[in-house]
């Protein structure tokens, strides 16, 4: 569900490499799900079940060798993951944050975090990539008067799951720089989207399953 109208296409600093990535779970308003920790472990084996074989290799969704340089160079210019800008934002604004999208604002770049708060209540909050500090929010209108049903649908796509936003974004940073983390509240299997940004440039999709935290190649616009 991405609720911003600029979708990200660059990324903070890259994640990449052997070893494991702790989740760790941030706070949500009582509605929310329940959190806990997903420990990713970026094997060849896949011996934890969370990032599995025939998973390394998404889908690429830009393959122009400028998109890739372009890509590239802007994901060194951050220092703070998709994870952390979560974080951030909740720590400014109490919900569930629902995504959270590192949007080009000519000429910079920010963490767009949409956080539900209690009461239906939505926010978007702007977290800085380069320092992790909040620039500022603003509560979304509902403009074209849909909210209240929008709302109601991506409640229940989260009843009962277990892996927030925040860790989500924590597993997919082991396939690369996750450059935007959003629920998918409208499949018939609800997910967490991730876009990944590869050292080379090269952008993935994923899919990460709000249960168990396990991460597949998104292969849906295959």
């Amino acid at each position: 569900m991405k609720r911003n109208t600029v979708i990200a296409a660059v990324a903070a600093v890259a994640l990449v490499g052997g070893g494991t990535a702790a989740a760790i779970a941030v706070s949500g308003d009582d509605e929310g799900p329940a959190k806990k920790t997903v420990a990713v472990t970026n094997d060849a084996d896949g011996t934890d079940g969370t990032a599995q074989d025939g998973d390394s290799s998404a889908r690429p969704t830009d393959g122009a060798a400028e998109d890739k340089a372009e890509n590239s160079a802007a994901a060194k210019a951050g220092q703070i993951t998709a994870a952390d800008a979560i974080r951030a934002a909740l720590r400014h604004t109490s919900g569930t944050a629902v995504s959270a999208d590192l949007d080009d604002e000519g000429t910079a770049h920010v963490w767009e975090v949409d956080v539900l708060a209690g009461g239906g209540t939505w926010h978007s909050v702007q977290v800085a990539p380069a320092d992790g500090k909040v620039l500022g929010s603003h509560t979304e209108k509902d403009e074209d008067g849909d909210d209240a049903a929008e709302t109601a649908q991506i409640r229940a796509a989260l009843k009962g799951t277990s892996v927030s936003a925040a860790e989500a974004a924590e597993a997919a940073a082991a396939k690369g720089t996750v450059t935007s983390v959003d629920l998918d509240e409208e499949s018939r299997d609800p997910a967490w989207d991730a876009d990944t940004t590869a050292p080379d440039g090269t952008g993935s999709e994923w899919r990460v399953n709000p249960d168990s935290g396990k991460v597949t190649a998104d292969r849906s616009n295959d």
